[in-house]
């Protein structure tokens, strides 16, 4: 095995030492988490299109 791919071993942890990680995201100016979103809204979420403003001024 190639040194990379030990070093990639050696960096995953314990799945019992993992954590969920929370995901909030803006709603109507203020910061809501994902999971305390409806299914739909959810849904629409999971949709969403990310675009880099930078990118579109060139």
């Amino acid at each position: 095995m190639s040194s990379q791919i030990l070093a990639k071993q050696a960096e995953q942890l314990d799945p019992a030492l993992r954590t969920r990680c929370e995901v909030w995201t803006r709603v109507m100016g203020y910061f809501r988490p994902v999971s305390a979103f409806n299914v739909g809204k959810q849904g629409e979420f999971a949709e969403r299109l990310h675009f880099d403003e930078e990118h579109l001024r060139r």
